[in-house]
């Protein structure tokens, strides 16, 4: 195990433990308030296309944004885990209905749902889920890889997902790992400041 991912081992641990520590309710407000800064912000009415994922226990539940962007006419799409290639492929869904238990016990797109293009044109943003972030948009995720192979073939905007005790000033970050280009917290949407790495 190389000294970069040593690193990034023991600051998941740390901050895995502090999402944990939430309340149960206090997560569930900052939930409100994230789905709320999200769907409430100038960006979200150009977007056509959103890249949401199923939480896990602990991760901001993004299903208040799924129900808003159907009901909007927005295209909803949910990752896929291969693991093989440890890739991801987004698949459109129509409703919660098309979600089944997949790879790792996370909910996936069913088969027979369309696939996302990335090389298609269209105004899409990912929302990532991330352990930790830092001020200048390095996250720190499960150690899998999946979105750093992921976002180099998307064209679309890069937010990351997470509570606001969990952005760091600076997080530990190689040369294969991508900034995001905005952080949604419950306390609003944070922009990357343009901090050279």
């Amino acid at each position: 195990m190389t000294d970069l991912k040593k690193e990034k081992l023991i600051l998941r641990q740390k901050y895995l433990q502090i999402r944990r520590s939430i309340p149960t309710e206090a997560k569930k407000r900052y939930e409100r308030m994230i789905c709320s800064n999200f769907t409430g912000c100038a960006s979200y009415k150009y977007y056509d296309t959103l890249l949401l994922y199923a939480a896990l226990p602990d991760e901001p539940d993004l299903s208040a944004i799924a129900g808003k962007a159907l009901s909007d006419g927005k295209r909803v799409a949910y990752p896929c885990c291969l693991p093989q290639t440890r890739n991801l492929v987004f698949r459109f869904v129509k409703s919660p209905a098309d979600l089944v238990p997949g790879h790792y016990g996370i909910p996936e797109p069913t088969e027979d749902c369309p696939v996302f293009d990335p090389s298609l044109p269209c105004c899409s943003v990912c929302l990532v889920p991330a352990v930790a972030v830092d001020r200048s948009g390095y996250r720190i995720g499960y150690g899998g890889g999946y979105y750093d192979r992921f976002l180099p073939v998307f064209g679309g905007s890069r937010a990351a997902v997470t509570f606001s005790c969990l952005i760091a000033d600076r997080l530990p970050h190689g040369k294969y790992d991508l900034r995001t280009d905005v952080i949604i917290t419950e306390g609003g949407i944070l922009t990357i400041d343009e901090v050279q790495a």
